[in-house]
């Protein structure tokens, strides 16, 4: 798994997601998105390049929106696969996050 953190001058930061999130990569991108989740933050989450999450992803994805949501920020989730809308649906994720197809609308949610 790849990462690439990205903080525009507005203050939103884009987090890219390149790979797989599982057991074995779901520890190093918790290690480095959530110490960017600070009293109101704004952050991007790009997951157009991830192919599939598992169950150990899907906790690291719940733990970025609690850390995020308790210090007042905004996270928004965009290019979401159809497979892992579907796990997160299934596993009632999905309701906690504000989604996306295009960086440039998860932009505009969050300057609004």
């Amino acid at each position: 798994m790849d990462i690439n953190i990205k903080t525009l001058p507005d203050e939103v930061t884009v987090v890219e997601m390149v790979g797989d999130i599982d057991a074995s990569t779901a520890p190093k991108a918790q290690g480095e998105i959530l110490p960017l989740a600070v009293a109101g933050s704004k952050i991007l989450l790009d997951m157009t390049k991830v192919p599939y999450t598992s169950s150990a992803g899907l906790r690291m994805l719940l733990s970025l929106y609690r850390q995020i949501d308790g210090n007042k920020g905004k996270l928004v989730l965009v290019g979401i696969s159809e497979q892992i809308q579907d796990t997160m649906s299934v596993t009632g994720f999905l309701e906690y996050f504000t989604r996306c197809d295009t960086v440039d609308s998860g932009l505009e949610i969050l300057k609004g």
